[in-house]
């Protein structure tokens, strides 16, 4: 039997002279991608009876465009024969060329017709890929990277297709029901998201960086102790946990890593040193590391950098690597700490630092969140204290501002680094965030004493997931109305500690499915986001439709 290609290929990491690509095949064969006369193989390894390649392609020349093809076996099977976008493609960095990366987050994966727009609205990203399929002309302003922020699947909010799937395997009324149970799930679930022809491409095209949230794995995941004693306690968390975080090492976090990153990684030490015979099978060895990590999230770090010439990309796990312990609460533990203030360095023109969640909210959420914190974790007794984490659960309490410590050392380690005492300073500082479900810019206020970078945070939220109309006005009235009332109430408090410094929203909210893009321009960052329309019934024609652009840089005279 011939093996074929189920999904992929991916485009992972990519710098000025290797890249990974990632894909899924039907059985055990070897992958081989080519660029003209040169060709780099790997076999296949497999986990829960799928099957997966990472192929390292090295020894390219920097700043170079190449079509790659992929045979599995002999076979060419990528692109398409028939494919009607234009041939997949390796994008090195170039040093001289303007940085131009894309992100966002939160994409939920259903059928893109009259049915699917009308409750999830035009997917971004498709709009996105149709918009560069159609203009090939224009590759030179392609992005170099997309970043995904968060929610790139749906663990506890499935699709029609995907409770079709389960319902065959296992049947919708044994727990947990409609969510996702395991592995073989998650497996699914990812062929769901990037089995669309036009997103497929893109994914094929665009060398991608991933970081999870919540709803990869379940709805405030994490949030707090509370939260993981009763979620340990159900019965089929143990399966789900597991499933989730050797599913994501599989299917996101192997291929955000270097070539160097992966040599050093103890899961594919095991998967790129087995001789043989047969596949190696790496089922027990990535759900161990999974109970592990769950139970000891110091023992791993799903944190990681990216050096992109004119710029420094930084993504923080900001989920897994929580500590929960009310008298320790932390959004990250020692070690990820540690790695992340080493990271947080100047001498570099753009420091971008990816989070799946907002740092700098808008100012009265913010102080609820910290004065939420403080009710939670018993500063007004064990009543209030209830009542407190009830809130929190009930209404996702749980970004930065409900970590204040975490929040305060993070931000004093960033005005470090704009002051020059961490290296010259950059030009720019830039939060990229999503999880919300809209779209803002803010600054830090630019009177901070000492501090020559501008300090600005950059949300893009969702791709595919809109929040309903009243809902949107409703948070952005909240948004707004909080501000004055609860830095007044925090104020007074000596319990709820007021933030170091003041920031502001300067551009937004947009409440669109959004992709943006952010392109270096000198001393300055450009950013767009931009939506997508569909026209008539072209559903498979999806245009781009431009929402905001917002220059972040010193201001001009």
């Amino acid at each position: 039997m011939t093996a074929e290609l189920l999904l992929g290929p991916l485009v992972r990491y990519v710098d000025e002279t290797s890249a990974t690509i990632w894909v899924e095949t039907s059985e055990a064969t070897d992958v081989t991608v080519s660029i003209g006369q040169a060709s780099w193989l790997a076999p296949t390894f497999s986990a829960h009876g799928k099957h997966y390649a990472l192929v390292i392609v090295d020894g390219l020349a920097p700043g170079s465009v190449s079509d790659y093809q992929v045979r599995l076996g002999g076979a060419q099977v990528w692109p398409p024969a028939d494919s009607p976008f234009p041939p997949s493609r390796v994008a090195t960095l170039d040093p001289a060329k303007p940085l131009r990366m894309a992100f966002g987050s939160c994409r939920t994966s259903v059928p893109h017709n009259a049915e699917g727009n009308r409750t999830h609205g035009v997917d971004a990203m498709r709009a996105y890929a149709y918009d560069m399929a159609n203009n090939p002309d224009s590759q030179r302003h392609w992005p170099d990277l997309v970043l995904f922020l968060g929610d790139q699947v749906y663990a506890d909010e499935t699709s029609p297709a995907m409770q079709d799937f389960i319902e065959k395997r296992r049947g919708l009324e044994e727990p947990p029901g409609e969510e996702l149970k395991d592995f073989v799930e998650y497996a699914h679930l990812y062929h769901l998201a990037w089995s669309d022809p036009a997103n497929r491409w893109l994914l094929s095209t665009l060398p991608s960086a991933m970081i999870f949230d919540d709803h990869d794995v379940r709805d405030d995941w994490n949030t707090s102790l509370t939260w993981h004693e009763e979620m340990n306690a159900v019965p089929w968390w143990h399966e789900r946990i597991v499933g989730a975080l050797a599913s994501y090492w599989v299917y996101q976090h192997a291929g955000n890593l270097s070539p160097d990153e992966l040599a050093k990684d103890p899961i594919w030490q095991a998967i790129s040193s087995y001789e043989g015979p047969g596949e190696y099978d790496a089922t027990e060895l990535l759900d161990s590391f999974a109970e592990r990590v769950d139970k000891d999230p110091t023992s791993y770090r799903f944190s990681y950098a990216r050096d992109l010439d004119q710029a420094k990309l930084i993504v923080i796990d900001s989920r897994a690597a929580r500590v929960l312990e009310p008298d320790r609460r932390a959004m990250l533990d020692d070690n990820e700490w540690q790695w992340l203030d080493g990271q947080l360095r100047g001498d570099i023109e753009h420091l971008l630092i990816g989070t799946s969640l907002p740092v700098l909210l808008p100012p009265g959420i913010h102080d609820l969140e910290s004065l939420n914190e403080a009710m939670a974790e018993g500063a007004w007794g064990e009543r209030v204290g209830r009542f407190g984490e009830k809130v929190r659960q009930a209404v996702d309490l749980e970004h930065w501002a409900a970590f204040e410590k975490s929040f305060r050392q993070l931000i004093g380690a960033v005005v470090s680094v704009a002051r020059g005492e961490r290296g010259k300073a950059p030009g720019t500082i830039t939060f990229l965030s999503g999880d919300v479900h809209n779209s803002y810019v803010t600054e830090l206020d630019r009177d901070v004493p000492g501090m020559t970078s501008v300090v600005a945070q950059a949300v893009c939220s969702p791709i595919r997931n809109p929040l309903p109309v009243h809902v949107r006005a409703l948070q952005g009235g909240v948004a707004r109305g909080l501000a004055r009332p609860m830095r007044a109430l925090v104020s007074r408090m000596r319990k709820v500690p007021n933030p170091p410094y003041d920031w502001s929203i300067t551009h937004g909210p947009w409440f669109d499915n959004n992709l943006a893009t952010l392109e270096v321009s000198g001393d300055s960052l450009l950013l767009t986001w931009d939506s997508g329309e569909v026209v008539g019934e072209e559903y498979d024609n999806p245009k781009l439709r431009r929402v905001a652009e917002v220059r972040v840089g010193p201001r001009e005279d």
